[in-house]
């Protein structure tokens, strides 16, 4: 099957390209130095692989277990934080939107607005974030089946967005568990636009820990590996530092020191995949 028909630029970047994006930050912004220090180390991890790279961060996650849990800096705070980034380190930035009124500052700030992914059917919400003039990154929710999503695709092209990213962070699958059904992937990539999978909100455990979720980030690996073997166009990673001390998602997301080696690895299957879809032959066909 043939890569993303529909490839676009955010400055310098081409997403949906021939090379594999990353999109990696912590969960939530947790303070302006730590923020900014992963955001730093993250650049140059993935500057040494010549890869694409995106930070991502939440100025606040308005979607926690518990109404006790950290939620972040907040919108004021957090998009100077995410300025600051984005002028000092000379990354693209992409974070949540969880309502539509926040999408006019945030869009001065960032450059990929993302819709959560309980939020995928908020038909408002999708259409002001298509409205932006940003990219836009539209999270499967974990209620949807795969072939859904282009309807929800549908709501932002109407309104004249073409700059998507569509995002696989796996399907609900009994209580407090996520699975990722592989299908999902190339039939996502039938609707034209690069498809990223969510590597670490799949392996959490939702609500598995009482008031929060827990995860199981030993498996990030092998569904990162297989991921981009089937042939997404990039990887969406939460990582953090010290995971047992992170104030949101520690349990699913990825230590900082195995960051390289796990790039390098899917640059590697990614190449080939791309290589081997270069080939002259008969296409293949997947039903959505």
């Amino acid at each position: 099957m043939n890569g993303a028909k529909k490839s676009f630029r955010i400055g310098d970047l081409v997403l949906g390209g021939m090379d594999l994006l990353v999109i990696a930050g912590p969960c939530v912004i947790e303070s302006e130095e730590h923020a900014l220090r992963m955001a730093e180390h993250l650049a140059r991890i993935v500057g040494r692989l010549g890869l694409p790279y995106i930070f991502k961060a939440s100025y606040d996650k308005a979607n926690r277990s518990s109404i006790h849990s950290f939620r972040g800096p907040g919108l004021e705070a957090g998009l100077k934080i995410l300025a600051r980034i984005k002028r000092e380190v000379g990354v693209p930035i992409l974070t949540d939107v969880h309502e539509s009124a926040h999408v006019g500052p945030v869009s001065e700030v960032v450059d990929v607005l993302q819709i959560p992914a309980f939020l995928s059917r908020q038909t408002d919400l999708i259409v002001a974030a298509a409205r932006s003039g940003r990219a836009i990154n539209i999270k499967k929710g974990q209620f949807l089946a795969p072939w859904d999503m282009k309807y929800v695709i549908e709501k932002a092209t109407t309104v004249g967005c073409e700059r998507i990213l569509v995002t696989e962070r796996g399907t609900t699958f009994g209580y407090n568990n996520l699975v990722v059904d592989m299908r999902s992937l190339p039939i996502l990539r039938t609707f034209g636009y690069p498809v990223i999978l969510d590597v670490t909100h799949s392996v959490q455990l939702p609500g598995g820990a009482g008031g929060r979720s827990s995860g199981q980030s030993e498996f990030i690996e092998p569904l990162a590996r297989a991921g981009v073997a089937c042939g997404v166009d990039g990887v969406f990673m939460e990582v953090h530092d010290q995971p047992e001390r992170a104030l949101s998602d520690g349990p699913n997301s990825l230590p900082l020191e195995r960051v390289a080696s796990l790039l390098a690895v899917l640059k590697a299957i990614h190449q080939l995949v791309r290589s081997i879809e270069a080939l002259p032959g008969d296409e293949t066909t997947v039903a959505a």
